[in-house]
């Protein structure tokens, strides 16, 4: 049975060049590995909607390498989630869709040590499979009969869906404003909605459900993904061993796979 926990990344003693939304920037960490006999037990990791599938799939993979390992998750919205650990709520790891999120958290002392980029993310317009009203690009969702779903402005999907708006001058009016991807993603594959704005990775992981329509503007507004274990894990060593496996070569094939950017 997987559960709920929080802890800090630190990578062995190498030079990590990683990518924020502030341009590139190197860090260099000195604190040894976790010891392999120390990775053990279980841990909970807290990590953005949009990275469901692709940390499923690691958590697997991780509890195969280290048995005696088991990895819970708890998805949700960067935000949400940054909040819960705020308030208190037990995790070893945290995974964010933006920079933004995992600075509020880091700023609120809930991170040990430097957050390490893994991944990066651009939006996509998802419509019903065919694409029926024939939606070809950004401006057409200004159209008020097109039933446009967006995520909500603090989650890192709606940040970025704000940044491409005020880069092209595209007001959407949206129907609704959801608190994660996978909700605006779930709008309109029911029939509730005739578009959404979602990341390339969620339109790729619904398959036939939907029809992806790119749009030029989508790469104004690439959101980095930054992974830390959390100051107050009971299981620190497992925690650094999970981060590490997500920002090394096996999480860069699996997400890879699946769509995402470098950092």
């Amino acid at each position: 049975m997987k559960r709920v926990r929080p802890a800090v990344v630190a990578l062995s003693a190498v030079t990590l060049v990683f990518t924020g939304c502030a341009g590139q920037s190197e860090t260099v960490d000195t604190d040894p590995a976790p010891s392999v006999d120390a990775i053990d037990g279980d841990i909970t990791v807290f990590a953005a909607a949009s990275l469901k599938t692709t940390f499923t799939d690691l958590g697997a993979r991780f509890e195969a390498e280290h048995p005696g390992t088991s990895v819970e998750f708890s998805f949700a919205g960067s935000s949400d989630l940054v909040a819960q650990l705020i308030s208190g709520a037990p995790a070893d790891v945290f995974a964010s869709a933006d920079t933004k999120n995992m600075t509020a958290a880091v700023d609120a002392g809930v991170v040990a040590g430097d957050p390490v980029d893994f991944a990066s993310n651009t939006l996509t317009i998802v419509t019903a499979p065919g694409n029926p009203d024939g939606i070809t690009s950004l401006a057409e969702l200004a159209d008020p009969d097109v039933l446009t779903v967006i995520c909500a402005p603090q989650v890192p999907c709606g940040a970025a869906t704000a940044s491409v708006e005020a880069a092209s001058g595209t007001d959407i009016p949206a129907v609704s404003e959801e608190s994660s991807v996978t909700d605006v993603l779930g709008k309109v594959t029911s029939g509730q909605a005739d578009a959404g704005l979602v990341y390339v990775t969620d339109a790729s992981g619904a398959g036939d459900a939907v029809t992806a329509v790119p749009f030029a503007e989508s790469s104004g507004a690439v959101n980095t993904y930054p992974v830390a274990a959390l100051s107050e894990s009971d299981n620190e060593a497992t925690a650094r061993a999970f981060a590490e496996f997500v920002a090394g070569p096996v999480g860069r094939d699996v997400l890879g796979r699946a769509g995402f950017g470098a950092p």
